[in-house]
């Protein structure tokens, strides 16, 4: 970040980070390029800033007289708990995969780019969905223009290796560097996993700096026997992403992941009631570990977090009906009854 920026142009940055809707970010752009300081420090980021407005402008507007849709129709609005995208190089049976985990249409086959769009499905996992978007492979020849829009949104990133392919130890590096030269880089770190959290190196200031939470699924495990294959290509590799070994085929290893997601994202259930009502108890809102009362209050209604007086709370950490403020942080699975 350039120095003695605004606050405007902090609040501005930080609300840009958060972002998870094209039209949301682009509001944000505009009032980063309004209140960044102009000296030519800050040239650079300013040309960045517009590039990025121009882009999402363009994309906002849609087709353009004679040409077909781009941008919005390849950003699949976020559902869910979570939304999390398969990635991965040719053939390495993403799709196979996110047809096992979500029951969807994804085209199969056994010849290279058959998915051309994003696909959105939802995985299951006890009373909460993780939605599982399923993109077209990267490679060093091509990867989709769009594809970095369409994981903006992502709270993470399925990478997908067919573990008995030789050339994965080729294709996992260069899908790495194909992102990394549009500022997405996919690391070790989950937000729930304290072991990965402290591997994780602080990284240079960059607002448009994406970085995604990644799990590597070694996929096509039936093919493989061998249960070393993976700490072998791992330790060739060099990487230090939490590992799944799975195989769409047989489905051995796929119960795996809904679990892994839930404590790895740091995933948080909040029932609700309205006052002299039965409680809610069929479909519950999801935070983050250290949520707080507001930030469900937020998911109800922007209305109902505006007015929030108090809440009253049942769970395993509170009394039963405490009263508590907005800034009391919830546990999976409290009951709460925001007062207005």
């Amino acid at each position: 970040m350039p120095t003695n920026v605004t606050p405007a142009y902090k609040k501005a940055e930080e609300a840009y980070r958060k972002a998870r809707e094209p039209r949301e970010r682009l509001d944000c752009l505009r009032v980063m390029l309004r209140t960044i300081p102009k000296h030519k420090g800050t040239d650079h980021l300013q040309a960045d800033i517009k590039t990025r407005i121009k882009q999402l402008t363009e994309e906002l507007a849609g087709p353009k007289k004679g040409g077909r849709r781009s941008g919005p129709s390849h950003v699949v609005r976020p559902e869910g708990a979570a939304q999390l995208c398969l990635v991965g190089p040719t053939n390495a049976g993403k799709s196979s995969l996110h047809v096992r985990f979500t029951g969807s249409h994804s085209d199969i086959g056994p010849y290279p780019y058959t998915t051309h769009l994003p696909v959105p499905g939802m995985l299951p996992c006890e009373d909460i969905l993780f939605q599982l978007v399923d993109l077209p492979p990267v490679s060093a020849d091509f990867m989709e223009p769009w594809l970095v829009n369409a994981l903006q949104p992502a709270d993470g990133v399925l990478l997908v290796v067919d573990i008995s392919d030789p050339d994965c130890l080729e294709q996992v590096p260069t899908i790495l560097a194909r992102l990394a030269e549009k500022k997405v880089f996919l690391t070790a770190a989950w937000p729930g996993l304290e072991v990965t959290k402290r591997a994780d190196r602080s990284e240079p200031d960059d607002p448009f700096r994406l970085n995604l939470p990644t799990v590597l699924i070694a996929n096509k495990s039936d093919l493989d026997p061998d249960p070393d294959e993976v700490e072998i290509l791992e330790e060739l590799l060099g990487l230090r992403f939490p590992t799944l070994t799975m195989s769409a085929k047989t489905g051995d290893g796929l119960d795996d992941l809904g679990p892994f997601l839930f404590r790895a994202l740091g995933v948080v259930r909040v029932y609700t009631k309205t006052p002299g009502k039965p409680a809610d108890t069929d479909k519950p809102f999801t935070v983050r570990r250290g949520g707080t009362v507001l930030d469900v209050a937020c998911l109800v209604h922007k209305d109902i977090a505006r007015d929030l007086k108090f809440a009253r709370i049942w769970g395993t950490e509170v009394f039963d009906g405490q009263q508590v403020g907005s800034d009391h942080i919830v546990a999976d699975g409290d009951l709460i009854e925001l007062h207005l």
